[in-house]
């Protein structure tokens, strides 16, 4: 296979892994209907993410990880496993990477707790499962497939789902294992920068949206789309963003495309960012770059939103596009790959 970026295993080599190639943002002219045998893209968080505040070895930690996730995704993909179970797997290993604001690491709210969010939706069936303000449930993107698959709702929130994940025999864990020191010191911070504001909570303090997400075409020529978060950093009042909105955060269909989103929630919510996507393709006629673009590039921006989005419409198309300065993200495709950070 050839591949773009160098994988996991050369992860220590920081002057090539810090490559950034045009292959980054794939096939934005492409027009083509022929569908590859699969399609797979993820991210893992936007925002103000500068190459020279990077230090090499985390770059590498970073790049290594996104290459890992594509590994996980592309193993299954090329073995015939659904859409569905490639993006449960997928993020999976993103929420129990500490790297990421997702499971494991995921940052703090104001009161110092974890508070996670996920969602999942089947593009076959738009089917959808998500999850809002659990604080024990160790992977919430299997509990928002749980939701979507063995229940009648489509969105559960604080104990009422914490008891349903015990029900179905998920993964419980004290709330302590989500703590990470890099997490508490980032709340730390938010709120020293708090008080020297006058207690202002908003715009966020935090200048990187931490989000997961993944979007799978499968060889069946079916999309998958889910995306877990532990939200903002000093969030008040059981705030929940875009990331467990079915249409906001997370939208798959095989009629147009899945989207995964990551970003200031607020924004994201208000312009249905997800649907929004696939309403431009599927009732319009873009294409999935023109589509994506559209709506990061002109209308969220022009609103103040910052963020972007990771997308794969039903030919197998890809786009990743962002307004802010970094998002990580990476994809893959039979014989292609690419992984990067930054905008350039």
């Amino acid at each position: 296979m050839k591949y773009i970026l160098l994988t996991a295993i050369a992860a220590l080599s920081f002057g090539l892994l810090s490559c950034h190639t045009k292959s980054s943002t794939p096939h934005m002219n492409d027009t083509s209907t022929q569908r590859p045998a699969y399609a797979l893209v993820i991210h893992g968080g936007a925002g103000t993410i500068r190459r020279e505040n990077m230090p090499p070895d985390k770059e590498a930690e970073y790049m290594a990880a996104l290459n890992q996730a594509l590994d996980i995704g592309e193993q299954l993909l090329q073995n015939g496993a659904p859409a569905t179970d490639v993006v449960e797997a997928v993020v999976v290993f993103l929420e129990d990477t500490p790297l990421f604001n997702a499971g494991k690491g995921s940052v703090f709210t104001n009161d110092g707790r974890n508070e996670l969010d996920a969602s999942f939706m089947n593009g076959a069936t738009r089917e959808a499962g998500a999850v809002a303000g659990v604080t024990v449930v160790k992977n919430p993107i299997r509990l928002a497939r749980a939701i979507m698959d063995k229940s009648p709702h489509v969105m559960l929130a604080g104990r009422g789902a914490e008891l349903f994940a015990i029900e179905q025999g998920l993964d419980t864990v004290p709330p302590d294992y989500f703590y990470t020191q890099e997490r508490w010191e980032s709340l730390q911070r938010a709120k020293e920068r708090e008080n020297k504001s006058s207690g202002a909570n908003f715009p966020p303090t935090d200048s990187k949206f931490g989000t997961v997400g993944c979007v799978a075409l499968d060889k069946n020529g079916h999309l998958a789309a889910g995306t877990s978060t532990g939200g903002m950093t000093n969030k008040r009042h059981g705030r929940i963003g875009d990331a467990p909105i079915i249409g906001a955060g997370c939208y798959a269909d095989d009629a147009s495309c899945g989207v995964s989103a990551t970003g200031h929630g607020e924004y994201f919510i208000r312009y249905t960012v997800a649907k929004d996507i696939a309403a431009l393709v599927e009732y319009k006629g873009l294409s999935l770059a023109e589509a994506a673009d559209l709506v990061i590039h002109q209308k969220l921006k022009a609103a103040g939103g910052e963020g972007g989005v990771i997308a794969i419409d039903k030919h197998g198309r890809i786009a990743m596009p962002f307004n802010s300065d970094g998002m990580y993200r990476g994809y893959a495709k039979p014989g292609e790959r690419a992984v990067a950070i930054y905008r350039k």
